[in-house]
């Protein structure tokens, strides 16, 4: 089969609209994570990363009808024509859209202010569909928090299959009160930014953000490609809300993927991991990567840049990844402390360059999904 490619990308988050921005702010050492208080559906401050609405529409306004699309819309809608400003001449009729979210326009339930189904995931899509002219019907990757991954991992199968020359992979929720006073009912919400892996985590930090990446064969020559090697998932069965306690689903995606693609753990330069900060899934994800051999591998968690961003997160750490390999550089995990877990980790305490070839991002959620996937640096000759 021939290799496909992450060709371009965007990312809409409290840190900036366009990846560069998002880059440049995280190497600032820059958070989203800010103390609200101001909103109606909850009573105590919390952390969270929150797209300022003013500053959303201003931006938003060159393009599209600020009164006709929802706020998470106009994320996505905003993360799309960012990519296709890049790639004016891609064929729309060939390009398919794989939208990945949790929630979607749950934010809009109650309010009146759009037609009802407008809740729904397969409304978004069309929604953002008809915006741009893609000409198949889009389709919805809900599966928790692997989605943004596993949307990746459709886009390239579709590809594969002859469907599409090219695919537009989406992802985008929101901070909405169904969202919060979820994880709150978990008592899962960190009273303080969140703290991947470390002894003093309290549980997760909530974010917003949108993202797009357009996924294809290579253009051009005597380029620096990040290419899309695989991608593997599992189910550990163990509980709806619960990972498995000895990381099994995590463990066995990582392992076969391994296996697949021949690679040994000393081969990878660099682990994304998922990195909650709550005490069930950091200890589920040391575990697992310990039985796969990966306890040296440099890891870090983008949670305390971001937040927890449920079906955008792991398509943005896949983009945040592909600039890493592109520029030799591995970022620390915000907030990491102390080891808080019982296996050993490389936790990547400070920024630094590092020549990186090989890089496996890892996504974990709720009902027990897990995903491990290889990306690669690849040079023309």
């Amino acid at each position: 089969m021939n290799l496909n490619f992450l060709l371009g990308d965007s990312i809409i988050s409290p840190l900036g609209f366009g990846t560069q921005l998002n880059l440049e702010a995280i190497r600032q050492g820059e958070t989203a994570l800010q103390s609200h208080t101001n909103l109606s559906y909850q009573k105590d401050s919390f952390y969270a990363g929150i797209i300022d609405n003013d500053l959303l529409d201003e931006a938003f306004s060159r393009i599209g009808n600020l009164r006709a699309y929802t706020k998470l819309e106009k994320m996505m809608l905003l993360s799309i024509h960012q990519v296709l400003e890049d790639f004016p001449y891609l064929d729309l009729e060939r390009t398919g859209l794989v939208i990945a979210t949790t929630k979607a326009n749950i934010d809009e339930l109650g309010k009146g202010r759009f037609s009802e189904d407008r809740l729904m995931l397969w409304k978004l899509g069309e929604v953002v569909a008809k915006f741009f002219g893609f000409q198949d019907k889009p389709m919805i990757v809900s599966n928790a928090c692997v989605s943004g991954a596993l949307a990746l991992k459709l886009g390239n199968d579709l590809i594969q299959s002859g469907r599409f020359d090219h695919v537009m992979v989406a992802g985008g929720d929101l901070v909405s009160e169904f969202v919060l006073s979820g994880f709150n009912s978990f008592q899962a919400i960190s009273p303080e930014p969140c703290r991947p892996f470390s002894n003093d985590r309290q549980g997760i930090s909530l974010g917003e953000a949108a993202a797009a990446m357009l996924i294809g064969p290579k253009t051009g020559k005597g380029e620096t490609r990040i290419g899309y090697i695989d991608a593997v998932t599992a189910n550990d069965a163990n509980h709806i809300s619960g990972p498995s306690r000895t990381g099994e689903g995590l463990y066995s995606s990582i392992s076969r993927l391994l296996k697949a693609n021949k690679v040994k753990p000393s081969e990878i330069d660099f682990l994304s991991a998922h990195g909650t900060a709550t005490a069930y899934n950091d200890e589920m994800e040391s575990i697992a990567f310990n039985r796969a051999g990966l306890q040296d591998i440099p890891v870090n968690s983008l949670k305390g840049y971001y937040g927890h961003s449920l079906g955008a997160s792991a398509l943005i750490e896949s983009i945040i990844t592909r600039h890493n390999m592109l520029n030799n550089e591995l970022f620390a995990s915000r907030n990491f402390t102390d080891l808080g877990v019982s296996r050993p980790l490389n936790i990547i305490q400070q920024h630094r360059s590092s020549e990186l070839n090989l890089a496996l991002k890892t996504a974990s959620g709720f009902g027990g999904c897990n995903l491990a996937m290889f990306l690669k640096k690849v040079q023309d000759e």
